[in-house]
């Protein structure tokens, strides 16, 4: 009798980006809340991002990791760079990313780096424009990934062959 194999699900890493504390004012004094920004991958270019509110922190961080397994997206990349230069908007946020040489390394900041990271690219040159709050310019981050294609996807889209 043959062994089956089944396909093992890609291990995926985490990474908290934010915590927030938010207070509401009752009548006993002030109730406090957490908020976490976290971002999985598995650094071969799947990752994914998610928000997780509650009233202790290591909840908000399980929350935040559970949405982010659930909405994963694939990251193109040539070798361990970016096909192609592209920017990524979500609301006041705008992010630059730009394929570097071999050796460069991850030139970003704050949210940028930890998503890049994640997703296994190496060499990026990477600029945040505009907003620097957290949450959007992981978002806006993700938006620019979203748009990279590689050259037999453009030829194949074009029906080149």
């Amino acid at each position: 009798m043959a062994e089956v194999k089944f396909a093992e699900a890609p291990e995926f890493a985490e990474k908290v980006v934010t915590i927030d504390r938010c207070a509401k004012v009752v009548k006993g004094g002030r109730r406090f809340s957490f908020r976490a920004l976290v971002v999985n991958g598995d650094g071969r270019g799947h990752i994914g991002y998610g928000l997780g509110k509650a009233n202790e922190i290591a909840d908000a961080i399980r929350k935040a990791s559970d949405a982010a397994r659930r909405q994963s997206i694939f990251v193109e990349k040539r070798g361990v760079t970016i096909p192609h230069e592209t920017i990524g908007i979500y609301g006041a946020a705008k992010v630059l990313l730009k394929p570097a040489a071999p050796g460069t390394g991850i030139i970003a900041g704050g949210g940028v780096r930890i998503v890049l990271d994640m997703a296994g690219v190496k060499d990026v040159l990477a600029k945040s424009l505009k907003s620097n709050n957290p949450i959007n310019v992981v978002k806006a981050t993700f938006d620019a990934l979203k748009r990279l294609r590689t050259k037999e996807q453009v030829m194949r889209a074009r029906g080149i062959d």
